[in-house]
């Protein structure tokens, strides 16, 4: 992977609301207004990049709340690296979703 990876708005937001501790794929749909065919192929892309990971939450986890397993993800060091620089390209997205200092929704 190139050490600047140039990234879509989209992408970039994406990567902002996963280091803002919004980590599985509804809360980044909620977070960015933005809808489930557009959040779940760029985070296909994200992680193909290696720029975030995913794991699946325990199926007992998911059973107890009665609901369908999550998958999780983070940013990767790659991932981290290339938010910083979509930082400085898109300077309103740290306004959009502030980074992780309060407790996520």
């Amino acid at each position: 992977m190139a050490t600047e990876t140039k990234l879509s708005h989209t992408a970039a937001m994406i990567l902002q609301v996963v280091d803002a501790g919004y980590v599985y794929g509804f809360s980044v749909m909620e977070k960015t207004g933005l809808p489930s065919g557009t959040v779940y192929p760029a985070m296909r892309r994200l992680e193909r990049d290696e720029l975030i990971k995913s794991n699946w939450e325990a199926q007992s986890i998911a059973d107890a709340e009665q609901r369908p397993p999550r998958k999780y993800y983070k940013l990767t060091r790659a991932g981290k690296v290339t938010l910083e620089a979509s930082r400085k390209r898109y300077p309103l997205l740290a306004h959009l979703v502030p980074a992780a200092q309060e407790e996520p929704v």
